[in-house]
């Protein structure tokens, strides 16, 4: 039994069937496609925030290189 780790073998049923318990088979569909998009918007986001870092670091790097170039 993992202390602080991801369930693995019965406890990652227990928590299938909770979830199934909860929600009803006919709510299932729903629920992973809301997690699903979620996980979605997430790649997204954090690729939107790669981008815009590296296009911030790039006028500098310009910068460099021309006051390089004057000297």
């Amino acid at each position: 039994m993992a202390a602080f780790g991801l369930p693995m073998g019965g406890e990652l049923w227990v928590i299938l069937i909770i979830v199934l318990v909860l929600f009803g088979p006919s709510q299932l569909p729903k629920l992973a496609k809301m997690f699903g998009e979620s996980a979605k918007a997430l790649k997204e986001g954090l690729q939107e925030g790669l981008d815009e870092d590296e296009t911030k670091s790039e006028p500098a790097k310009s910068e460099e290189k021309s006051s390089e170039k004057t000297e």
